[in-house]
Formats: structure tokens, C-alpha cells, sequence
């Protein structure tokens, strides 16, 4: 490990530790946070998640599912815990009918009206089960270089609630061609899904030609946080990702086009406030000025909400 990394590391870690009441995140905003209950094991459930980010000073938070919409959950959240903004969304997979613009409409009109984005395609994504070499129903968005034909109305329901479109797991090169169609469609308010995660990163000049479309570029602690040990028997986990991939691509574009959310609750994980605390430590001891910090961590997510 370089001195540069192991510095990194021990801001991230000290973080980590810190009290839940750190000035740190006073108005930070999360936006990619997986809660309980799911299809699958989570952490800690939705509302002790919103809790907790309440407690930390957050103003903000995205639940997200994979496989249902989050907008009624949100709500409730939000009613229960009271002082933080909750908002939810529909991911496009198959348990939503794929590219479907009424389970948008209907996300969309939920009590409260938190549900605020609208997810590609995740798991169910053609470019995630191709690249996986499953062999399972998948759901395409893009095809012969133009978005499916179903994505058009889904384009509409976006324009017509003012919500948030994500390219979900699309490969970078769909996510551009739906970036491109979406804004030719009226949409204002772009997100790409975790622009770093290796099986679908962004590269260089995909990213400024994103940010060019007014497109914002998420990053996720997830991808960089340290590994805990294996269990017994079990293979390690992948290094993460350093922290100076996100500095130098923050550095590269402009942190204007850019936020920096959790993407925890995943069994076993720390806590999605400490993660997005760790996450803002690590890039101020990478480099990152407190201007560029509140631009990725409170300013650019609430633009991209409404709130701001």
C-alpha cells in the first residue's frame, strides 16, 4: 500500500468511528440507500436507517429496492421520523413489467408524492445478465443504438412528474444513447447510476460527454470502502476501488457534475451514515477542497431532488 493510500484509509476509518452528530454531514443528502424489508437480507430496516441518517444531521435520503417501489415507504418514513426528507422510486426490472410507464405513473402518484426516480433497469438489466453469462429473461433498453421503443413513454411519464431518470445498470455506452434521447425528450433531471462500479465504469470522455447532457455522475462508498475479512472457507472480496479514481475523475469533469451517495445496507455492512461519512473524509484527505465536498455531498443530490 502506498503512504498516500494508507492515509486514505486512516481518515476513512476514523470517520467511520466518529459520533453520529459530526458537522460533516449537516445537510448532506444520500442517495442510494437499500433497506429492509427486501427481497433479500438488509442491515437494518427503513425506518432505523432514516433514523439514524436524521440523528447524523442528513438532510436527505433515497430508499431504494431493486424489485418494489419505494414511494409509499418513503412516505411512511417520512411520517414516522419527521425532520429529513425521504424519498423513494421504481427500478424498470421485470418485477415491474421492464419498461413500463404506468408503473412509473403509479409510483409517481402515491400519497405524499416522495417518489422522485426512476431507475433502469438493475439486476434484471440485458447488460448485467449478459455480461454475468446468465442465461435468464432480461430487460433491454437500448437497441441497433436506439432506445427501445417502450422507453419513449417512459420518457414521458418522467417529463410529466418531474422525476429523477437513473441509468440503473445500463453499459455506458446505452446510458449515453438514453442521456442523449431523454434530454431530446424534455427531461431535466439525469442521474448515472455508480459511474465507477467496474462492471459497467464510465470512462473518461464518456463521462464529460454525460456531464456535457447535463447529466450528474454518481459515486458510491461501496465501491471503495475497506473489505472485512472472508469467512472461513471463503474466497476474499475484491480490493476496493482507491479513493484517488474518484478524486481524479471529481478533478477531471467537475465536481458540479458530480454526488457521492452510500449504496449500503447490504448484510453485515456499517451503517449507511457512516459510510457516507467515511466517504467524504477519504476524499478531503485525498484532495478534494470543502467547496468541491458540498458540492458532491449536499448541493448537486437536493439540485438534482428539487429541493435546492
Amino acid at each position: 500500500m502506498t503512504t498516500r493510500a494508507a492515509v486514505v484509509l486512516l481518515f476513512a476509518v476514523v470517520a467511520m468511528r466518529s459520533p453520529a452528530s459530526e458537522p460533516v454531514l449537516a445537510g448532506a443528502v444520500d442517495f442510494h440507500c437499500h433497506t429492509g424489508p427486501d427481497t433479500g437480507p438488509r442491515s437494518m430496516n427503513s425506518l432505523a436507517a432514516v433514523r439514524q441518517l436524521h440523528a447524523a444531521g442528513v438532510r436527505a435520503v433515497v430508499l431504494k429496492h431493486h424489485f418494489m417501489p419505494t414511494s409509499a415507504l418513503a412516505q411512511l418514513a417520512r411520517e414516522e421520523v419527521g425532520g429529513i426528507e425521504v424519498f423513494g422510486g421504481v427500478v424498470l426490472n421485470r418485477a415491474a413489467g421492464g419498461i413500463n410507464a404506468e408503473a412509473v405513473r403509479r409510483m409517481a402518484q402515491v400519497t405524499g408524492k416522495r417518489g422522485r426516480v426512476v431507475w433502469l433497469p438493475t439486476f434484471d438489466a440485458e447488460h448485467q445478465v449478459r455480461i454475468g453469462q446468465e442465461i435468464r429473461p432480461a430487460v433491454a433498453v437500448v437497441r441497433d443504438g436506439r432506445p427501445v421503443p417502450e422507453m419513449a413513454d417512459v420518457f414521458q411519464a418522467i417529463a410529466e412528474n418531474d422525476l429523477v431518470l437513473a441509468t440503473g445498470h445500463s453499459a455506458p455506452e446505452e446510458s449515453l444513447v438514453l442521456l442523449e434521447a431523454a434530454r431530446r425528450a424534455g427531461l431535466r433531471r439525469l442521474l448515472v447510476t455508480h459511474a465507477l462500479t467496474p462492471r459497467w465504469r464510465v470512462n473518461g470522455a464518456q463521462m464529460r460527454t454525460m456531464a456535457a447532457l447535463g447529466a450528474v455522475l454518481e459515486l458510491i462508498w461501496h465501491n471503495h470502502m475497506p473489505r472485512p475479512p472472508p469467512a472461513p472457507g471463503r474466497p476474499p472480496a475484491a480490493a476496493p476501488m482507491p479513493i484517488a479514481v474518484a478524486v481524479d475523475a471529481i478533478r477531471a469533469v467537475g465536481a458540479e457534475h458530480f454526488l457521492i451517495s452510500s449504496d449500503l445496507g447490504q448484510a453485515g455492512s456499517p451503517p449507511h451514515a457512516d459510510g457516507l461519512r467515511a466517504f467524504a473524509a477519504a476524499l478531503r484527505a485525498g484532495g478534494l477542497d470543502d467547496r468541491e465536498i458540498d458540492l458532491v455531498l449536499r448541493k448537486n443530490p437536493a439540485r438534482l431532488l428539487g429541493l435546492d
